[in-house]
């Protein structure tokens, strides 16, 4: 069972999470040959300003 981890910014819809979700599910089905429903997508919000790129904090 692949279970895929996505950290985003916060602010995305619920829509907009689904439609992504949706679309890893079915790369992953198609690609590796596995069930649709073998495939579970965790999201994490993190605010922008708790990452960091190159030790600066993205704002």
């Amino acid at each position: 069972m692949p279970i895929v981890n996505i950290q985003l910014y916060e602010g995305r819809s619920q829509h907009q999470k689904d439609e992504i979700a949706k679309g890893v599910a079915e790369t992953i089905s198609r690609v590796a040959d596995i069930p649709l429903e073998a495939t579970v997508v965790i999201f994490s919000d993190t605010k922008r300003s708790d990452w960091h790129v190159a030790g600066k904090p993205q704002q």
